[in-house]
């Protein structure tokens, strides 16, 4: 009996012991990204029509890209980018003076258009206004949540004379998840740059 009970008792366990064992698949990771202190330097050109405050970590390059593009080159001189090539990002910041009220109405318009136009790959899009009155700063930061080519869009003016548009674009597939950090990061660096806008 004492056998028959050590047989069963060996074949369950090596039944057991012959079961497949189940992998379950990790989730996707990435890439532990390190990111420096926010700090800040004075983007003040002589002959540019505004300063700010930008990165330290960044570069300022003249946009020479899609200025050669544009037909209408009114402002176009003042066109630069705020480059961070070690996360492959630029901000992008375009210029115009305006001449009258329909030119701001016409460059709301685009703007508005230009930041909608991510809507197709966007889960959301926030739009909140900003104003600095003792500045003359006011305009509109556009929050682009998803897949869309441009995570976070703005544009400030003066309502007046002096429009600047910018938008943040990484040189990379758009992935939201893997992105998030940078954006995150990125954003504050913007925040402040918008904070730090004054017209001259």
């Amino acid at each position: 009996m004492k056998l028959v009970t050590s047989l069963l008792l060996i074949s369950t366990i090596g039944m057991l012991s012959c079961k497949p064992k189940i992998f379950t698949p990790k989730p996707r990771g990435y890439y532990a990204i390190s990111l420096p202190e926010h700090t800040y330097t004075q983007f003040d050109k002589a002959g540019f029509p505004y300063q700010f405050e930008f990165p330290s970590y960044g570069t300022i390059l003249k946009d020479t890209t899609m200025t050669k593009f544009m037909k209408d080159k009114n402002g176009i001189a003042y066109w630069i980018n705020v480059d961070f090539p070690q996360w492959n990002a630029s901000i992008y910041l375009s210029y115009k003076t305006m001449k009258d009220a329909g030119d701001l109405e016409k460059l709301l318009n685009d703007a508005h258009e230009l930041s909608f136009v991510h809507t197709k790959k966007a889960d959301y899009i926030n739009e909140p206004e900003f104003h600095n009155d003792s500045a003359h700063v006011h305009g509109v930061y556009y929050d682009v949540g998803g897949n869309a080519a441009s995570a976070i869009q703005f544009f400030a003016t003066d309502s007046n004379k002096h429009y600047l548009r910018g938008a943040l674009y990484f040189n990379v597939t758009p992935n939201a998840d893997s992105l998030q950090p940078m954006v995150a990061f990125l954003s504050k660096d913007i925040e402040h740059l918008i904070k730090t806008l004054r017209w001259k």
